[in-house]
This record gives C-alpha cells, structure tokens and sequence, in this order.
C-alpha cells in the first residue's frame, strides 16, 4: 500500500492522507471504483484533499457517522438508495454537498439544490472548474457548472423556487425500473410495501401518459440511455 494511502472499514472505504496540503477532507460517494480513484489523485494533486471513499448511500452514512467532511462529492446514480435520497439527511447532519452527475437535464440540478446540495456539476466538467466548485462549496457559496448555468438561464428555471414534474422518490423508482429492478425489489430499497411501490408507478403511468408497466419500464431505459428525465403530459 503506498504510503499516503491508509485503508480503514471495509472494502469499500478509504481514506488518502496526503503528507502535506490544504488540510481539506473530502467525502467522494460513487459506485465506479476508477472514477474514485481518479477524482482522488486530481483532489490530492490540486489541492492537497484527504479523500474518503464510499461507494453507496450506507457507506456514506456510515462515514459520516464518525467523521465530518468539508465537501462531499456525490454522485445521483448510486446502487439501492440514490443520491437524490439521501440529500436531505447529508443537509441534516451539515455535509456541504456537491452533486457531480452524468445527469445534466435542469430537472435534476434544480432537484437536487432543493434537496439540499450546494453545488451541481456534471462528470464532463474541467479539471479546473471542478476544483473551483469544490472550494466555492467549501466556503458555503452555491456553485453550478457554466454550461448547466446557462441552460437554466436560457429555460428560464428558478433552481431555488422551480417545481420538477417528478418527486424525488417517483424519479428514484424511474431510476431502478431501468436497472432492471422488480416492485418487490424496489420495495425493499425503499423499505415499504409492494402495494406503496405499485400505487407510484400507476401514479407515474397517468403522469407520464402510459397504460402498462411495460411501457413504463421501456421509458425508464430510454430516459437512461438519453440522459433526459421524464416529462408528464
């Protein structure tokens, strides 16, 4: 194990001491072990960061139970509960989040900053802007990427006041009817009933303008594949 790399917990956690540096600890939340790794070695080259690793919600949580980031990195697409879930409590226990998604429709940046992250940029955003972001964060100032600000201007959405047609609980289950998961399933992510699960998904049906499940789940893969979320009719 290299020297600046101290492992701790389980697997999927860790934390990078860097010998020297800007003293700043950063919680980083994704499923994708190279994306975690590459944010780790840019943080500590840049700015000298101590990382922490999570590669779930209830990593994340379990983290935070113990230790107080200045940022954390948080992407939506988790596996079991998503990032849009578990904003609220991270805004709760005083975490400065910022959201770094693949997901760039203004739906999910203007969820998301309601939900009590600081701070949104997508995964194709500079190096530079990146870090930029993390220290606006840090200070407590709201900070979204140039590109995704100019599209909220230009679709003239209000992030602070701005109603998205979906819940975050109806956009989480969009989320895990694409990955393929059942109502049972879901369910149990959810902790609720099957019959909480299926009233959703016929609400989301009559929003989304579908008669069938089916028909549901194929537009839960296309909203994926494209990166756009659902619209109600």
């Amino acid at each position: 194990m290299p020297e600046a790399c101290i492992a701790y917990g389980n697997d999927h956690e860790q934390a990078l001491r860097p010998r020297s540096g800007s003293g700043m600890n950063i919680l980083v939340v994704d499923d994708h072990a190279v994306i975690r790794a590459g944010l780790r070695e840019l943080l500590m080259s840049t700015i000298g960061a101590a990382c922490w690793e999570a590669e779930s919600a209830g990593a994340a949580l379990a983290i935070l139970a113990e230790r107080q980031p200045d940022v954390a990195l948080l992407d939506l697409a988790l596996p079991g509960l998503g990032g849009l879930t578990i904003l609220p409590r991270l805004r709760e226990l005083g975490v400065r989040t910022l959201v770094l998604s693949m997901n760039t429709d203004p739906i999910y940046v203007t969820r998301a900053l309601q939900a009590g992250a600081l701070g949104y940029v997508s995964k194709n955003v500079a190096p530079d802007e990146l870090v930029t972001a993390i220290h606006a964060v840090a200070e407590g100032r709201r900070y979204i990427e140039q590109r995704l600000a100019q599209e909220l201007a230009v679709q003239g959405t209000d992030v602070r006041h701005g109603l998205p047609r979906l819940t975050e609980r109806e956009m989480e289950i969009m989320r895990l009817l694409a990955a393929g998961r059942s109502y049972m399933e879901i369910s149990n992510v959810f902790g609720v009933s099957y019959k909480t699960v299926a009233n959703t998904a016929g609400q989301l049906r009559t929003k989304l303008g579908v008669a069938r499940t089916a028909d549901l789940i194929r537009l839960a893969v296309e909203i994926r594949r494209d990166g756009q979320p659902p619209r109600s009719t």
